[in-house]
């Protein structure tokens, strides 16, 4: 029996987006249409619905989806099969053709690479709408990109989907179009696009606080050579790599610490309206991940959730956890995209990728709303590239195909050479043993501006912000957050005039210490989110904008990572706005 035609009246309601998006590829009607929606804004829902309005108009006969993953083929299967599409997440290379209870199949990326004939076969037998979820995956390799256009070149229609529609490298994506802008380079083209600053307006995501740890770490070198740093200071990119290698390690007191921290938020969290909220910490190899678990076990006194890679058994734990109350899920990167585990709200960040596609993927785990005021919160070493990206969270990315390439971020290849280059100390060797690691609470990112003064982990200080209400609005937030600083600035003031009345009225006073470069840059992101926040109430322009403004003004990173020149430079422009 052939599958039934899904009902569109049985659909649930689309957002505002997926409605101005639908009509828009109704109208156009043409063979290819990209969709970029930020990371919890329901791609699958309008993907599923284009895909029945098509079938019920008899556009297609068939549906095929490629996923990146094999969990997210029973993702979308299960999708798809609520709203009256059978989809045969079960379909393999060697079974040529699905059963015709199915309207087509879901398969992967590297399944339609390893026999780009089969799937072409499949496509030219019947009139076929090919769904291209994360479609900047067909540009991880040459095969698998030109096994995706071998295969669906003889689709009807071809729906792209992606939350990052942006790459690293040059690798052309199949069926996406490219134009060429006014400094010659060649852009992506979206034709429908909802970013995350669009969903938090409208509520369809969460806000995100980024607490940034910093603090003192020690290592030795295989040459014997003891070296020390303070995580977040500037320096060069091996020291930089074995400084968050040192503190990401579970058997120093950096990690713990984090942990704790990480657990006290979701407890503030489980409090505050949502009982059932869950953490995700993201390693960066199995045998950190096992460790990492066991310290959650002693911080909380429950077993953490482990899964470690891409397999059967990894999607029924995934599938498990998320039905579940469980507090805590330990991953390796593949918990990273499109795994749809809703009461996701709190992250501990303690992996060495971060490149910009797989930070955003990661941090898309978390923004998910089901409800009005659900806040997100992202634990993170205070590294600068880190920060950066934290602070770009709303930032639009397309692929830009023959920029000159500049490293942005680490992954596991540089920390590799980290350990092995001699760029600083000149004994910097591949082996070498952490000694120790401590936790201080730098910062906290919301909005693009930087809040707070420096807390050492365990103090009333820090719990001032791992205490902040776990339902709030993203303005609420800023309000918060600005109200924490000043009464953190208060206090330090309060402490400051009484250690100075303590002396004999007849002593000399003491000429105040200089301050140092760290306490400088603190004192001047207070002062500009101070700013910030002055012209916001009045002009009633997000916080955020006015810090791209100033960046756009005065060139620079983000506040997070700017010098005490740029500081000073945005201070003095936006007191002209």
């Amino acid at each position: 029996m052939a599958a039934r035609t899904p009902a569109i009246e049985t659909f649930p309601a689309l957002r505002a987006w997926q409605r101005k998006a639908l009509v828009e590829y109704l109208r156009r009607r043409s063979e290819d249409f990209m969709a970029v929606a930020t990371p919890g804004a329901g791609k699958t829902t309008f993907a599923l619905r284009i895909a029945a309005e098509l079938l019920a108009d008899g556009t297609v006969e068939a549906v095929t989806v490629v996923a990146p993953t094999e969990h997210l083929k029973k993702q979308w299967a299960e999708s798809a099969a609520r709203v009256g599409i059978q989809l045969d997440a079960a379909f393999r290379n060697a079974d040529l053709h699905s059963s015709a209870d199915f309207h087509g199949a879901v398969v992967t990326y590297a399944q339609v690479g390893m026999a780009p004939q089969v799937h072409r076969r499949r496509t030219m037998t019947r009139r076929t709408l090919v769904i291209l979820d994360e479609i900047h995956h067909a540009g991880d390799s040459r095969s698998w990109g030109d096994g995706v256009k071998a295969a669906f070149e003889p689709a009807v229609r071809r729906l792209m989907l992606t939350g990052t529609p942006f790459r690293s490298d040059d690798n052309p994506i199949p069926f996406v179009t490219y134009e060429r802008g006014g400094d010659g380079l060649m852009r992506s083209r979206a034709d429908s696009v909802y970013g995350y600053s669009d969903a938090l307006r409208d509520g369809v995501v969460r806000p995100v606080l980024f607490l940034a740890y910093s603090g003192e770490t020690r290592w030795r070198t295989n040459a014997g050579e003891e070296l020390a740093a303070r995580l977040g200071e500037p320096m060069t990119q091996d020291l930089i790599a074995q400084a968050w290698r040192t503190a990401l390690d579970p058997a120093g007191d950096w990690m713990p610490q984090v942990l704790r921290a990480a657990d006290a938020r979701l407890t503030v969290l489980r409090n505050a309206g949502m009982p059932d909220a869950g953490g995700l910490v993201i390693a960066t190899d199995q045998q950190t991940a096992r460790s990492y678990a066991k310290l959650l076990e002693q911080v909380t006194g429950e077993k953490a959730a482990v899964v470690l890679s891409d397999d059967a058994g990894a999607s029924a734990r995934i599938a498990a956890f998320a039905a579940s109350e469980q507090r805590w899920l330990v991953a390796v990167r593949m918990v990273s995209e499109g795994v749809d585990i809703p009461r996701l709200a709190v992250g501990v960040y303690a992996t060495s990728a971060s490149t910009p596609l797989y930070f955003a993927q990661a941090i898309g785990r978390f923004v998910r709303a089901r409800r009005q005021g659900e806040t997100a919160s992202v634990f993170l070493p205070s590294v600068p590239h880190l920060l950066g990206l934290a602070s770009e969270m709303e930032a639009e990315r397309d692929h830009v195909l023959g920029k000159p390439k500049e490293r942005d971020g680490f992954d596991d290849d540089l920390l590799e050479r980290a350990q092995r280059d001699d760029q600083a100390s000149g004994e910097l060797e591949k082996r070498f043993a952490a000694l120790s690691a401590t936790a201080e609470l730098d910062q906290v990112i919301f909005d693009g501006a930087s809040f707070g003064t420096a807390a050492q982990a365990g103090t009333p200080e820090e719990e001032e912000y791992l205490g902040l209400p776990g339902l709030l609005t993203a303005d609420q937030v800023a309000v918060l957050l600005s109200k924490r600083q000043a009464e953190q600035l208060a206090a330090q003031r309060r402490k400051a005039a009484a250690r100075a009345a303590e002396p004999a009225a007849d002593a000399p006073a003491a000429p105040p210490a200089p301050m140092s470069a760290a306490q400088r840059r603190v004192a001047l992101r207070r002062q500009l989110n101070a700013l910030v926040a002055a012209r916001h109430h009045r002009t009633g322009v997000p916080h955020g904008k006015i810090h791209a403004e100033l960046r756009r003004l005065c060139g620079g990173p983000p506040s997070a990572q700017a010098t005490i020149e740029q500081l000073e430079e945005r201070i003095a422009t936006v007191q002209t706005l």
